[in-house]
Formats: C-alpha cells, sequence, structure tokens
C-alpha cells in the first residue's frame, strides 16, 4: 500500500493479487481507508484499464472479507 499524489491530490494505491494476477488499486482523494491494510482480503470491483502497462483500478468498489474467506 502506497499513499502517492495523483496530480497534486492524495491517492492510496494497494495491490491486489488473486493468486494469478496483479492489479493496482487506487482511490483518489483518500489517505487512508479503515480496515484496507497489507494482508487483507479484499474483493474489488470496477473498471479495468491499462496504465504503464499495468492493470490498474480506480476508485473501485471493494469488500473487506474475513481471512481465508472467498
Amino acid at each position: 500500500m502506497t499513499l502517492r499524489p495523483r496530480g497534486g491530490a492524495p491517492a492510496l494505491e494497494a495491490e491486489l493479487y488473486d493468486g494469478s494476477d496483479v492489479i493496482d488499486l487506487v482511490w483518489l482523494g483518500r489517505r487512508k481507508i479503515v480496515g484496507i491494510e497489507p494482508g487483507r482480503v479484499v474483493r474489488a470491483e470496477g473498471l479495468v484499464s491499462f496504465q504503464d502497462g499495468r492493470k490498474v483500478m480506480f476508485n473501485p468498489r471493494y469488500e473487506l472479507r474475513p481471512a481465508g474467506g472467498p
């Protein structure tokens, strides 16, 4: 997880790995989201785009899941 300004505004970035591929989740205008932390199981939904050759999802809808859950 990284806090990185994008265009002068804060942005929280997290790398999500599902066992087969990686996608960057980016929440614009956020410095922190309670519950989003390294190792947390998260289900994310949104439009996938490519930036600098990487998959990225901006402001995804998300659900915090219990550890070991589907």
